[in-house]
């Protein structure tokens, strides 16, 4: 069985920093947040859903009806220390919506099905 979520060296050392309660340093968050994106869309195929975490990384993802134009329907968006926690099970989904911690717009923008990853 494979692992829970990705254990590369960027993902592991902004754990770290998180669990301790610091922040990571800029490129390892950035880092980390990229390749849980990267593994986000590899695990849910798809264009109908836009997962946004500023200012390191966009992917669309999830099966159904996508967008060519403009803002998608779609959307979920969060900051970069959220993803990383609701990516690893950190965090949960509806603890993570329940704090305002993520922001959601459409019909298909619960992604809690492939979290944590």
């Amino acid at each position: 069985m494979s692992s829970p979520h990705n254990k590369s060296a960027p993902v592991a050392a902004a754990l770290a920093d998180l669990d301790a309660g610091r922040t990571p340093d800029r490129a390892t968050l950035r880092d980390a947040v990229r390749a849980l994106l990267g593994d986000l869309a590899r695990a849910a195929p798809g264009r109908a859903v836009e997962v946004r975490v500023p200012p390191y990384g966009a992917v669309q993802c999830c099966a159904g009806p996508r967008h060519t134009r403009g803002t998608p329907p779609n959307v979920v968006e969060m900051a970069p220390a959220t993803w990383v926690r609701l990516a690893t099970g950190r965090m949960s989904w509806s603890e993570a919506v329940a704090e305002g911690l993520v922001h959601t717009s459409g019909n298909r923008s619960d992604i809690s099905l492939y979290l944590p990853i």
